[in-house]
């Protein structure tokens, strides 16, 4: 037998920028045109952004090839939906040379960046993030997919954007369930990566509530720090990068389960709970740090229980196929202390027992 090996080039360094601002989506589709003049624009977005008025706010006058994503949600977040993205990118002659700007919140941002990897092998995504939940985690970092029948994220790829612009302003048209379950990842970054930040926020937190313009251009800023950190650390999320899933593994159980009745922010917090409940039960926190992880979540008016409709056998399920999940079963993020994520061994997800796991659901309900 012949054999002939293949080098393969590391993949070399790249960087982006993020801009945050406030009332910046008016003056940004000649910026975009200046800076991708050979590349073919075209937008993916949703019906909220269109009837909220953003679409035609970003583009103007121009007349951009644009996919709406209808009906907007998690509910249109599979892979028929890229499906259709990409053949009426072919039908309007669109190649390699293409830019996607998404505009919206984590869904649109997770199906348009799905799209733009596997469009002819990869083309250039731009994020225009308007909720709360992307303009605090899912617009950076480059993760993108779809979900399957069974769980969250089932299709994906890690690519990174050219560039993401974030404007505050877009979040004062958010319906106030949507804005304060987004909220939900702002808080989770302060408590695993920034005890100050946590404190800013419980400070803060009316501010926030009342859409001050000034608090959200500032979050914004502290939780794309963090988060561009760990990813610049660890981008395709072999180890530290992990901890960016902290409450998300019972989270996106319980928001699978609910068949996305819960929005994502509210089954996080759940998870965040519950992350902590394990936490308790192994030793490493006490009731006072669970308690005071709880006010700002309760502040937000988001869930911190397992709703009674959702079976306890169908999340255990659901976490068996956790796409992180290895043997069947997926590690967990934890914390050491406000603002610190527990690393023992080098390694940032932990193993935890299915019967802590079972216990710490019935203790959820």
């Amino acid at each position: 037998m012949s054999e002939v090996e293949v080098i393969v080039p590391a993949v070399a360094e790249s960087s982006y920028k993020i801009h945050i601002g406030s009332g910046i989506i008016s003056a940004l589709w000649p910026q975009l045109e200046k800076q991708h003049p050979q590349s073919q624009k075209f937008v993916v977005t949703d019906a909220n952004l269109v009837s909220a008025g953003h679409l035609q706010n970003l583009v103007g006058k121009n007349n951009v090839p644009t996919f709406v994503i209808d009906p907007p949600g998690e509910v249109s977040k599979h892979i028929n939906t890229v499906v259709s993205i990409i053949e009426t990118m072919e039908k309007a002659f669109l190649g390699r040379d293409s830019l996607i700007v998404a505009l919206g919140g984590g869904t649109v941002g997770d199906i348009a960046g799905f799209a733009a990897a596997i469009f002819k092998r990869g083309i250039k995504v731009v994020h225009i993030p308007t909720t709360t939940v992307a303009q605090a985690d899912s617009s950076v970092g480059g993760k993108t997919g779809v979900d399957s029948t069974i769980s969250k994220n089932a299709f994906g790829a890690f690519w990174q954007p050219t560039a993401v612009y974030i404007d505050v302003e877009t979040l004062k048209t958010l319906d106030d369930r949507q804005y304060r379950a987004g909220l939900v990842e702002s808080v989770k970054h302060a408590l695993i990566a920034d005890s100050a930040y946590f404190n800013f926020l419980e400070t803060n937190m009316s501010a926030l509530l009342n859409r001050d313009s000034a608090v959200l251009e500032e979050i914004a800023y502290k939780n794309c720090k963090i988060k561009a950190a760990v990813v610049a650390e660890d981008p395709t999320e072999k180890n530290k990068r992990r901890i960016l899933n902290f409450g998300h593994t019972i989270g996106h159980a319980a928001e699978s389960v609910s068949e996305f009745e819960l929005l994502h922010g509210e089954a996080v917090a759940i998870g965040i709970i519950g992350a902590e409940l394990i936490a308790r039960k192994l030793d490493l926190a006490d009731d006072n740090r669970l308690d005071r992880i709880k006010k700002p979540l309760k502040k937000l008016g988001v869930p911190v229980r397992i709703p009674a409709t959702l079976a306890k056998k169908d999340l255990i399920n659901t976490m068996k196929c956790d796409k992180k999940a290895v043997g069947q079963w997926p590690k967990f993020v934890l914390l050491e202390n406000i603002g610190v994520a527990l690393c023992r061994n080098g390694q940032w997800a932990h193993d935890i027992s299915k019967d802590v796991v079972a216990e710490t659901l019935d203790a959820l309900y």
